[in-house]
């Protein structure tokens, strides 16, 4: 079955996410790539759903968008990511919360979940709602709980230091 014809079928992953929506790539679309997951895949997607993204939106109340979930191979190779990367293997998302900064979402996950690598993406301290969210998780006990933010340029240990007050982010 390819992904064209998983998009007529309904496939939930867990009570809020699909594998469609884990698995939609506009590249993937454009190019005509094949983005289909294998059992494993899938497999690995409803842990990571269950392990991380249901926790998130059940903590913020609020829909979790992904931008990026499964990619295959040939879809990594695309767009300049490595085939080894953890979406490659259904373990990872690309996300972001509309109406709640980034950062906020980040330490949240770092303080509330069980994750193999978080990152907040392409961060800039003068806008703390930019970027995405990278989180990946596989069903181990041997999880890295590493945690960096890359500002584009360079990957740095740790998530920035941000000032808060009543649970938002300030200056």
């Amino acid at each position: 079955m390819t992904n064209n014809q998983l998009e007529d079928i309904i496939v939930k992953l867990s009570k809020h996410f699909t594998l469609k929506e884990m698995t939609k790539s506009m590249t993937a679309t454009r190019k005509g790539i094949d983005n289909t997951p294998g059992a494993g895949e899938i497999k690995n997607l409803g842990d990571l759903c269950y392990e991380i993204l249901e926790p998130l939106r059940a903590h913020f109340d609020l829909p979790v968008t992904i931008s990026s979930g499964y990619r295959s191979e040939a879809l990594c190779e695309a767009i300049g990511s490595k085939k080894t990367s953890q979406h490659a293997l259904g373990q990872a998302a690309d996300l972001e919360i509309h109406s709640v900064p980034n950062i906020k979402i980040a330490y949240w996950l770092q303080n509330n979940v069980d994750y193999d690598q978080l990152i907040m993406e392409h961060f800039d301290p003068e806008d703390p709602a930019g970027g995405w969210i990278h989180i990946s998780y596989h069903k181990s006990d041997s999880n890295r709980k590493q945690v960096l933010t890359f500002d584009g340029k360079k990957y740095t240990e740790g998530l920035p230091d941000m000032e808060w007050k009543d649970g938002k982010v300030v200056g």
